[in-house]
C-alpha cells in the first residue's frame, strides 16, 4: 500500500512541476533568433519572446535543444508545448500543428556560389542546377516541388549548407534572407546574395493542435509586444546589422508584417 503511495506521490510531484513550467522547443544552430551564446546560454530574438510569454503565463521557462526536424515530432508527442525556432507557416504543418499569429515576414532567397551562372529565380529551373537544402525547411519543400530538373542535396545543418556553396560543389542554397545576408557576409569571395525573394513566408510560434487556451494567450503576448515596442528592441539588440542591408537594398524589414 505504501508503495501505491509514493507512486502516487510522485506522479503528483512531477504533473505539479510541468504545470509550472513552460517547455519550448527551439533548434539553436539560427543567429540572430537562437544560438548559443559565448557564455554557453541559449540567446536570441525567439528566444526572448518565449521569456516573454513565459513571464506573462507566470511560469518558468525551459528550452530544448532540439534538431529542427525533430521539433514538431516533439510538439505533437508533448515533450515540448511550444515550438519557437523560425518556424515558417504553411499548409503542411497547419495539418499537424496550429500556429499563432505571425510575428516575422520574409522570403525564400538563395545563397549563391561565387562563380554559378545563377542570377535570378529562373536560372534555378535550368537543368543540371545542384542545390543544397537543410532538411525539414521549406527551402527544402519549395526546391522539391519547384526545380524538377536539379539535382538535390539535403542536409541537416547550417554550416554543412555553407560550405557546400563556399566550396562551390552546388550552385546555390536556398533558405531565407535574413541567413543568406548573415553567410554572405561571412564568405564575401565564395558567395553572393540573391535576395529578390522566391515566396514569401510568415514565421509563428508553433503550439499543439487544439490547444486553443495557449494559443489566446501565446496570441496575446505577440499582440502586446507589436504594440509596446518590443520588436523593435529586439532588432537593436539582435539585428541592427540585418535591418541596416535590408533597407539598403529597399526591403521591407522582418517586423514589419503589413
Amino acid at each position: 500500500m505504501l508503495r501505491y503511495l509514493a507512486l502516487s506521490l510522485l506522479l503528483t510531484l512531477c504533473a505539479c512541476s510541468r504545470s509550472d513550467k513552460l517547455i519550448i522547443g527551439t533548434d539553436a544552430t539560427y543567429p540572430p533568433f537562437e544560438f548559443v551564446d559565448q557564455n554557453g546560454q541559449l540567446s536570441g530574438v525567439d528566444i526572448e519572446v518565449g521569456r516573454e510569454i513565459g513571464k506573462a503565463l507566470g511560469k518558468e521557462v525551459e528550452f530544448r535543444n532540439i534538431n529542427f526536424d525533430g521539433l514538431i515530432t516533439a510538439l505533437q508527442s508533448g515533450s515540448v508545448d511550444l515550438v519557437i525556432s523560425a518556424l515558417s507557416v504553411t499548409p503542411e504543418r497547419r495539418a499537424r500543428l496550429d500556429f499563432s499569429e505571425p510575428y516575422v515576414k520574409t522570403g525564400l532567397s538563395v545563397l549563391a556560389a561565387k562563380n554559378s551562372p545563377i542570377q535570378s529565380d529562373a536560372d534555378l529551373k535550368s537543368p543540371g542546377r545542384k542545390i543544397v537544402v537543410r532538411l525539414g525547411t521549406t527551402g527544402e519543400s519549395w526546391a522539391r516541388e519547384n526545380l524538377k530538373e536539379a539535382k538535390i542535396i539535403a542536409l541537416d545543418a547550417d554550416v554543412s549548407c555553407v560550405m557546400e556553396v563556399v566550396n562551390g560543389n552546388v550552385d546555390g542554397w536556398v533558405y531565407d534572407q535574413v541567413s543568406v545576408m548573415n553567410y554572405h557576409a561571412k564568405h564575401p569571395d565564395t558567395t553572393r546574395a540573391l535576395l529578390a525573394p522566391l515566396r514569401e513566408e510568415v514565421w509563428a510560434v508553433g503550439i499543439k493542435k487544439g490547444n486553443d487556451e495557449l494559443k489566446t494567450e501565446v496570441n496575446e503576448v505577440l499582440s502586446r509586444m507589436r504594440g509596446d515596442g518590443s520588436f523593435a528592441k529586439l532588432a537593436e539588440r539582435f539585428m541592427a546589422k540585418e535591418k541596416a542591408m535590408m533597407e539598403a537594398q529597399k526591403l521591407p524589414f522582418v517586423f514589419e508584417l503589413k
